[in-house]
């Protein structure tokens, strides 16, 4: 079995993998993002490095702050909080110290899903928080794993977890029960040559498909759910996005990304053609992006704070939809 890492050293040498790596996109010379602004300010010395976020229908967020920075640090927990359109902060979930909260999606009925990282292998897996209910484990994964991103289907019953380090991503019952390995690919894989292997991070279903970013490889990819269930052939949509973390579409309808370049500080749009525009940089502010939404034309950025000076923030801005419309390819 291989070592497990203490999570504040998971988190410092992830980002100076990140951090050190190359810019790959070009830069557009359109406004597609605009007003930029800071929607919340967390506390990267109370371990809120800010990880995963998703958008509710009533304009709020949830947002998972990581919680096992600064390094060395036992006694942070992650956390799981709901964040007003005005900003106020509310917990939902409290993990255990030196446990890590990672990606997070929504269901239909309200349920919020987390992926749980823990020393604890009874606590490691898929978790659940119902409305008005009570969290729980839902899905174990294997503890030598790194789950990292997650997504619901459209009919709310499968969820699918991207692991960074085996190559895979995992489905599991919504409703609870034994995770598979839903697809195994080299496609998947992180870098041997990689001083802190991250391979499949990002995941989302959209469209039919299931679509997965690459950190350690730079790319972005589409995998088609077939009929039965099963995975597809997979598809390369973009290999021009180095240092990929997560990632979100414009609309359940388009197939254009927003994704969040955690290597380059940057927010790159990804079209269907595989081409790339950069909209948000280092010189807007950002610090170890980790994830963005879309809500209408508003894009939310969760900002992890990884390089000094430790600004872990929601990012949000606007997009131009009218710039954008004559650039995308749906």
């Amino acid at each position: 079995m291989k070592k497990f890492f203490p999570l504040s050293a998971v988190v410092i040498a992830t980002a100076a993998v990140l951090v050190s790596a190359p810019s790959a996109s070009a830069v557009t010379q359109h406004p597609l993002v605009t007003d930029l602004k800071t929607a919340v300010t967390f506390g990267f010395a109370a371990g809120e490095s800010a990880e995963s976020i998703t958008v509710n229908p009533d304009g709020s967020a949830t947002v998972s702050l990581i919680g096992s920075v600064p390094p060395g640090s036992s006694n942070v927990q992650p956390k799981l909080e709901r964040i007003s359109p005005s900003g106020h902060r509310t917990v939902l979930v409290t993990g255990q110290p030196g446990e890590a909260i990672l990606g997070n999606t929504r269901g239909r009925d309200g349920t919020i899903y987390y992926n749980v990282m823990s020393t604890d292998p009874s606590r490691f897996g898929v978790w659940a928080l119902p409305s008005g209910g009570t969290p729980h484990r839902i899905g174990a994964l294997p503890p030598d794993g790194f789950p990292n991103g997650l997504t619901i289907d459209s009919s709310g019953h499968t969820l699918y977890a991207a692991d960074s380090e085996k190559s895979t991503i995992w489905a599991i019952p919504a409703s609870g029960g034994t995770a598979i390995a839903w697809l195994t690919d080299p496609a998947l894989a992180p870098l041997p040559s990689s001083s802190f292997p991250l391979g499949a991070n990002g995941v989302r279903f959209h469209n039919s498909a299931v679509w997965v970013s690459n950190t350690d490889q730079g790319t972005l990819s589409r995998v088609p759910v077939t009929y039965s269930g099963k995975a597809g052939r997979i598809e390369l949509v973009s290999s021009s996005v180095t240092g990929i973390d997560d990632f979100n579409f414009l609309s359940a309808r388009a197939d254009v990304v927003f994704a969040a370049l955690n290597g380059q500080n940057e927010v790159a749009v990804v079209h269907r053609d595989g081409t790339t525009n950069t909209v948000l940089t280092e010189a807007d502010g950002l610090d170890s992006p980790t994830s963005t939404a879309v809500c209408g034309d508003r894009l939310f950025v969760t900002n992890a704070g990884f390089a000094a000076p430790n600004e872990t923030k929601l990012l949000q801005a606007k997009i131009n939809l009218s710039s954008l419309f004559g650039k995308a390819v749906f």
